[in-house]
Parts: C-alpha cells; sequence; structure tokens
C-alpha cells in the first residue's frame, strides 16, 4: 500500500511530540566516533557508556571499527562499499524532488 508522505502527519493531528533535533556530523563520525556518539548520548540525556575503548582506526579501510560487535567475539567493521563515490544527480531531478516534496516539509516544521 502506498502511503502519501504526509500519511503520518494526519494520522494523530496534535498528538506528535516537539521534535528537537540532533544533528551529528558524518566527518567526526569518522575521525572521532567515541566524541560524536557522546554528544548524542548527551542529547537523549543518557549516561555516556560508549567510549573511545569501543573503537579502534582500521587502516585498510580508513573507517573506525568497533572493537567487539554485541553478541559477538568479532570486530564489526563498515563494509568494503563505505566511503565510495556517490554519484552526481542532475539539478534538474533534485529541484523536481525539491519542489514535490516542499508542501509536506511545510506541513511538517508547523508541527
Amino acid at each position: 500500500m502506498e502511503r502519501h508522505p504526509d500519511w503520518h502527519l494526519r494520522q494523530a493531528p496534535g498528538q506528535l511530540a516537539p521534535v528537537f533535533p540532533h544533528a551529528s556530523d558524518p566527518k567526526r563520525l569518522i575521525s572521532d566516533p567515541a566524541g560524536e556518539l557522546g554528544r548524542v548520548q548527551d542529547f537523549l540525556g543518557l549516561k555516556r557508556i560508549i567510549t573511545d575503548k569501543h573503537f579502534y582506526f582500521n587502516q585498510t579501510n580508513g573507517f573506525p571499527c568497533l572493537k567487539k560487535a554485541e553478541g559477538s567475539s568479532k570486530p564489526h567493521c563498515l563494509g568494503k562499499t563505505i566511503g565510495r563515490t556517490h554519484h552526481n544527480i542532475d539539478p534538474e531531478v533534485v529541484q523536481r524532488l525539491r519542489d514535490f516534496y516542499r508542501p509536506f516539509n511545510m506541513k511538517f516544521y508547523q508541527i
């Protein structure tokens, strides 16, 4: 079943909690994952449990890895395709997407 972009907004008008977004810096997630995740934990009001001791830098792929994934004895690294070059999108397509989603974004911003 295909839903219209504002379907969720129409389901419970006035019942959504205020949104206080947190923006993480993707570059800092690579250069300082524990620090950036610490800021997320602070934002959410959580005790800081993720620290530098949970990560190591993988020289092969150039990204941080978890020393030990939960429930596993092995480290967890991002896949080989991470950090890949992103394709350029025709500016006309980007503009059409912006134009299409603009009214739905405006409704969302009014919440």
